[in-house]
């Protein structure tokens, strides 16, 4: 495993100098950086109330939640305000893959002096809780159940960690933190959208001191951050060709709200639009593959007249989509 430079943060940081923010507030960090600090992003926008409510976790900590639609940025959020605090972040997604063993340890075969040895190796979790390690598990509510429950011991108070193959307990370091990120508030599969995912223990729920809602943002500051992925569009016709996308994943997002559409851009899918723009020279061409193709053939014809509405022309193939329909 990666070594931790410092063993707690030894130094404070301006919320405002750091993040932008319009708040008198100083919070702890480290000075300095090792593997598992994320790179920063310097055209990363942060969301108001999403970082406060981060901020909270590191510095006072809070076990925070971040909900939200896909595509919204919420595990780069947090590693975006990890990355700025030189904190040291693990991710985990909780895929159907991760099992209670890769969380907790297993015992394994291990060679010791040419001789064949039984030996507990730790697991992702007893690992961090001894370190200054901000722990986030991705796609929270995706969790198996016998996952979730061993989840729930870090979740307590006390932060004590009970392994019992070792009947050892673990105390948590005064610096661990723990957050999750997760598309639904524990509801489940209600709509169609994140096939996998579980109603969550509502009992566990109320364990997490901070839930967050990170959703998509106002247009502007949408247009903004794809101009800061995909630098080579700003200027007046770029920012211009930037703002139809937007307008026309709004559509996409009012047209999934209302029940017409099945599927919704992501500000994730606008920006892989607008790299595809540059790469094929063609936005309508890169507008096909990069969501339209992924949409249900009955409603191509709604999102073809969405594109329509948004830059003044008519998206090829569209009209043999109408006569098909």
């Amino acid at each position: 495993m990666t070594h931790i430079a410092v063993d707690s943060p030894d130094q404070t940081v301006s919320v405002r100098d750091t993040f932008g923010l319009d708040v008198d507030l100083e919070v702890p960090a480290f000075s300095h950086r090792d593997g598992l600090v994320p790179e920063i992003d310097p055209a990363y926008r942060f969301n108001r109330e999403v970082t406060l409510a981060l901020l909270a976790g590191f510095s006072g900590n809070r076990r925070v939640m971040l909900q939200g639609l896909h595509g919204t940025g919420k595990s780069t959020h947090i590693e975006q305000v990890a990355a700025r605090l030189n904190w040291p972040c693990l991710r985990v997604n909780l895929d159907g893959h991760i099992s209670r063993m890769d969380l907790v340890g297993r015992d394994a075969i291990v060679l010791q002096e040419g001789k064949q040895i039984t030996e507990f190796q730790e697991g992702i979790v007893p690992w961090a809780l001894r370190r200054p390690v901000a722990l986030i598990f991705d796609e929270y509510d995706a969790g198996r159940p016998d996952v979730m429950f061993v989840i729930q011991r870090l979740l307590e108070r006390d932060g004590r960690f009970t392994l019992l193959d070792q009947n050892r307990v673990i105390q948590a370091h005064a610096w661990f933190r723990l957050f999750a990120t997760a598309n639904t508030v524990g509801l489940g599969n209600v709509n169609g959208m994140y096939h996998g995912t579980q109603v969550l223990n509502h009992a566990q729920l109320d364990r997490w001191n901070i839930i967050a809602t990170l959703n998509y943002l106002p247009q502007q500051d949408e247009v903004d951050i794809v101009v800061a992925q995909v630098p080579q569009l700003d200027d007046e016709r770029g920012r211009d060709q930037v703002g139809a996308m937007v307008e026309l994943a709004n559509l996409t997002r009012q047209g999934f709200a209302a029940g017409d559409l099945s599927s919704l851009m992501s500000p994730r899918t606008v920006i892989t639009w607008a790299e595809n723009s540059r790469l094929f020279g063609d936005v309508g061409l890169a507008f096909r593959l990069s969501f339209l193709n992924r949409c249900d053939e009955i409603e191509r014809t709604i999102v073809a007249e969405y594109y329509e509405r948004c830059f003044g022309e008519e998206l090829a193939e569209a009209s043999d989509w109408s006569e098909a329909t």
